[in-house]
């Protein structure tokens, strides 16, 4: 018989060789004693702590695990080395024009040999934002690598594209529904505004839809001219229309029960054997869910700010009001502000940006309104690692 102590390290490791889980979960915990942050590496400022105003609603302490709590709004990105200084910046935004920031859970997916390492990351995200709430998830790359195809950008085939596919198991069951935002965007509306949209009838998904776009580019010939393939959009009600995959909401009870990671695999798995289009992980959800999308307020998404996916030019605002601007395309504008070469809407994303060129001391900053003077604190880990199959099982 093993002492207690060593029965909960060796327990979720017996565990996690008899049934591989997609993830890893890493939770912290605040504690008195101080703890190496990421900023070391990546120079990031802590961000002002952004607290509810008064009518929010008050969170459940009668719930055991933190992420159930009925109060919170979900949102899902992914968080790795090179693109954490959007994710910073993108996160930041979110808590600064959120009407309940405290009401934000925060669920992150980093890549399991990312360069940096998730506890880094992890670190980093818990010194910029002590107080917020969230998980980060280790994504097994392996569950997805054999099924990328080979793309027209390098980008789009990352392993950590795919992660949305997996987020109806990575995810706590008590999660029903999830926004899924990309990590080059920055929200300057309230997202609990997104959040609410009723995704009506058997949708699954949510998202801006632009029907003027050629639905037709993005596969290819052989695709088009398979009379079987080509058939599999004219069975839905209307005809489909493109939607980016950056800005979602998700029901992840109607996601799970209709198997969609499956049937978005079946259609990656094809392509593995026939080449039926070119652009990374978005066609299969085209596939998938084209036709039956709850179409949300453009304003959502104002993609497209990164330029095309060779050259990456400089483009304007789509005609409306804006709550998201989406850096979608080659262009970065972390990448075009270093290399003082912005484009003229990069400035919006600039005031975000936390990011630090130099070390130098970090000052406490204060919000007035509804948010409260933060109070310093430091953080560490528990040395436990929660082994998840679609959730912890500790």
């Amino acid at each position: 018989m093993l002492p207690p102590r060593l029965n909960a390290v060796v327990l979720p490791l017996l565990l996690c060789f008899l049934f591989p889980p997609f993830c890893l979960g890493i939770r912290s915990f605040p504690t008195s004693s101080s703890a190496t942050s990421g900023n070391d590496l990546f120079h990031f400022t802590e961000a002002p702590e952004y607290r509810n105003g008064a009518f929010c609603p008050g969170s459940s302490n009668r719930v055991s695990t933190p992420s159930c709590d009925p109060s919170l709004v979900h949102i899902a990105m992914t968080l790795d080395s090179g693109y954490l200084r959007g994710s910073i910046a993108a996160v930041h935004s979110v808590l600064r024009h959120s009407s309940c920031p405290e009401n934000i859970f925060f669920h992150f997916i980093s890549a399991e040999f990312d360069p940096s390492s998730p506890r880094v990351l992890t670190r980093l995200v818990r010194s910029t934002f002590p107080s917020l709430n969230f998980k980060v998830y280790i994504f097994r790359e392996d569950t997805v690598i054999n099924l990328i195809s080979s793309s027209i950008r390098q980008a789009l085939e990352n392993p950590l594209n795919y992660a949305r596919n997996y987020l109806g198991d990575m995810l706590d069951p008590c999660v029903d529904r999830v926004i899924y935002l990309d990590s080059d965007i920055i929200v300057v509306d309230d997202i609990h505004k997104l959040w609410n949209v009723t995704l009506t009838g058997t949708r699954v998904i949510g998202a801006p839809e632009y029907c003027h776009a050629n639905f037709t580019k993005y596969f290819t010939d052989s695709f088009w001219n398979d009379p079987l393939l080509a058939r599999v959009f004219s069975s839905y009600s209307r005809r489909p229309c493109y939607f980016n995959t950056g800005v979602m909401v998700m029901d992840l009870v109607k996601w799970r029960e209709g198997n969609y990671r499956k049937k978005i695999e079946a259609w990656m798995e094809l392509q593995k054997k026939k080449r039926i289009y070119e652009l990374g992980s978005l066609p299969p959800f085209l596939l998938v869910f084209g036709g039956n999308v709850e179409g949300i307020d453009h304003r959502w998404n104002q993609h497209g700010l990164g330029g095309d996916n060779v050259n990456g030019v400089c483009r304007s605002l789509h005609p409306g009001p804006v709550s998201l601007l989406h850096w979608s395309g080659k262009g970065k504008p972390w990448v075009r502000l270093d290399e003082k070469k912005p484009c003229p809407l990069d400035s919006l994303w600039e005031p975000y940006d936390l990011y630090k060129q130099q070390h130098h001391h970090h000052h406490h900053h204060h919000v007035h309104g509804h948010h409260k003077e933060q109070e310093q604190q430091s953080w560490s880990f528990s040395n436990s690692i929660l082994v998840s199959y679609a959730h912890d099982l500790l």
